[in-house]
């Protein structure tokens, strides 16, 4: 193995250490801090989760380079390998939309700074946007009468805990995906 080839493996290793392992700690507590409703931890985990995911595609990029100096792209598991980590850099950009839209459901008026919430889907009364609590002729809601959702801190609580479940079973499918890639390239059957 050529002082290149090393490189590139040294790299590939580095890389992997270290961005895979803290965007793996920032969505796998992600969960924890949107049930306790923690928004600025929520923004640093989302940025930490936003910064190492871009950085771990520099894990593919060395490993890329690795395969083609070693001309090992005939060998299934590499390819193999490949393949699940763009499946796990695409569901980590899934999880970073849902963190984003936690954030926005526990901290309404904090993403544009305007405080109007009933462009996000809530008035300021705690319904649905558009929603008085009135109903004029003209409504087109069930029966001409506008139904409220619930009030303003349920539907945060709804939003927050299915976009809580969302991140928790994406971020358990793509530590799965780690731990795969990582027996292919010890085993490398």
């Amino acid at each position: 193995m050529s002082f290149s080839d090393k490189l590139v493996l040294w790299l590939h290793i580095g890389f992997a250490i270290f961005t895979i392992g803290p965007v793996t700690l920032a969505i796998s507590s992600t969960p924890r801090y949107i049930r306790r409703r923690n928004v600025p931890v929520l923004r640093y985990l989302t940025r930490i989760t936003t910064i190492f995911t871009v950085g771990s595609l520099l894990v593919l990029v060395f490993g890329i380079v690795l395969g083609q100096l070693d001309h090992d792209y005939s060998k299934a598991w590499l390819t193999a390998a490949a393949t699940l980590f763009v499946v796990a850099i695409a569901l980590l950009v899934l999880i970073v939309r849902d963190q984003r839209r936690a954030i926005r459901a526990l901290a309404p008026g904090a993403a544009d700074g305007s405080g109007d919430t009933r462009a996000r889907g809530t008035a300021s009364a705690g319904g649905p946007a558009g929603y008085s609590g009135e109903s004029g002729p003209g409504d087109a809601s069930a029966g001409g009468m506008a139904q409220p959702v619930g009030d303003g801190a349920t539907l945060v609580a709804d939003i927050a805990s299915v976009e809580r479940g969302r991140i928790a079973a994406m971020g358990g499918v793509v530590n799965l995906i780690w731990l795969v890639i990582l027996v292919l390239m010890v085993w490398q059957p």
